[in-house]
């Protein structure tokens, strides 16, 4: 079984009279999650009930609250029990569903789990305000993946691993570049297998989340939409451009935009800006959540051709890992006269610059812009991403570092 590190925190919750609700993409593991609690419950003489949606058997007992409620009597009587519903995206009005019976005050604890559907990050989400902890589960961070196909032997030793081992590590790195970090297509030895895998995945968020979920009836401009935001990572996107491109309204793009990002496929940062005249302030940059799944959409699965672009949006998965439980917030920056920053990470205090270069550096290679940027913010501390040069150097006090991208794992930002 692959180690989810999000599972810790969520057996943590499990004392917690709180719902805990797992939301993420489909296929991430949420089920696994949730079998596995379930498992550790019961060999620690825990009660316990498990009811998926998915199944018509269990779907019967959600015709009412009552009905659910009886079931869950049935099973625990009015003592203390954990019920696990999986696939709560697929109950109407799920979150007030929900919230009425939680408000009755029996001894039950609920783990909860959905696709992310809008219905599940939004209206549950609200209807639940003060009643439930969300922990979103995405596929495997680069991090857990190593961990896996290392054995767990280098746990607590992932960069000095890179560093020494450096064939091996590499070739792991470029298979996850390639295919990403859906559990089953990591777990899947066959190329050919992998394909089927990620193309059935694929193929059930567009018809089951988009179709019947979001009521979009123009799928293959979805699709189109898909792969321009693949073949656009990491680059500012017209809106306007796009929309003619794919034939929709831009108030339809905007909506499909939405869509994406609610549905865990693409993460939007935004500019960074305080000169309104010198720094572009609109256009935002688009990323994927799974390196696999972007590839896929535009032919690339298994077959990168350009890695540039591809190991900036590694450089993103890996940074909104170091930021998720902070106030920390993730930009972009670019001026009206074309100095480009990859990522700025805003601490709240001070901001941190950011360039990713997918090169095995021999020095530093200090830009232009982001001497610019050093000038006009004084930043403590700039990071350039790349392959292999770990170096310190100094400019108008800022210390600059130039660091391997598998040193991201254990480094702290402040």
């Amino acid at each position: 079984m692959i180690k989810r590190k999000l599972l810790e925190d969520i057996r943590k919750h499990l004392t917690k009279p709180e719902i805990t609700l797992i939301v993420g993409p489909r296929q991430a593991g949420k089920t696994t999650i949730m079998k596995t609690l379930e498992e550790e419950l019961k060999k620690s003489g825990e009660k316990t009930l498990y009811l998926n949606l998915d199944i018509e058997y269990d779907k019967e007992h959600f015709h009412s609250q009552l009905s659910l409620l009886r079931r869950i009597e049935l099973e625990f009587g009015k003592n203390k029990g954990y019920v696990f519903i999986d696939e709560i995206q697929k109950k109407e009005n799920a979150g007030l569903f929900l919230k009425g019976i939680y408000d009755i005050g029996l001894p039950y604890k609920f783990i909860v789990s959905g696709s992310g559907s809008v219905e599940l990050k939004e209206r549950i989400h609200e209807s639940l305000t003060g009643r439930k902890r969300v922990f979103e589960l995405l596929t495997l961070s680069f991090e857990e993946f190593i961990n896996y196909k290392t054995g767990y032997k280098y746990e607590e030793k992932l960069p000095e691993y890179f560093a020494i081992e450096k064939s091996k590590s590499f070739v792991l790195f470029d298979e996850y570049l390639n295919f990403g970090g859906y559990p089953r297509v990591v777990l899947e030895e066959e190329l050919s297998e992998k394909l089927n895998l990620i193309n059935e995945i694929y193929q059930s968020y567009i018809e089951r989340d988009i179709y019947y979920l979001l009521k979009i009836q123009k799928l293959p401009e979805f699709s189109k939409l898909i792969k321009i935001l693949a073949d656009s990572v990491g680059k500012t996107i017209n809106l306007s451009e796009i929309s003619t491109t794919i034939g929709v309204s831009l108030k339809t793009l905007k909506d499909y935009l939405w869509y994406l990002e609610k549905t865990f496929i693409v993460s939007k940062i935004t500019p960074f800006f305080r000169n309104l005249r010198k720094e572009l302030t609109k256009s935002p940059v688009y990323y994927f959540y799974d390196l696999g799944l972007k590839n896929f959409s535009i032919g690339e699965f298994g077959k990168v051709r350009d890695y540039s672009f591809l190991f900036q949006n590694f450089v993103y998965l890996a940074l909104l890992e170091k930021v998720k439980d902070t106030a920390f917030q993730i930009h972009f920056w670019r001026t009206k006269d074309k100095a480009e920053i990859d990522f700025i990470i805003d601490t709240g205090v001070s901001l941190i610059p950011l360039e990713v270069k997918y090169k095995n550096l021999k020095n530093p290679e200090i830009t232009r812009a982001l001497r610019s940027f050093i000038e006009r913010y004084s930043p403590p501390q700039a990071l350039i991403v790349n392959l292999s040069l770990y170096e310190k150097s100094q400019i108008n006090g800022t210390e600059v570092i130039t660091i391997p991208f598998y040193k991201l794992i254990d480094y702290s930002f402040k």
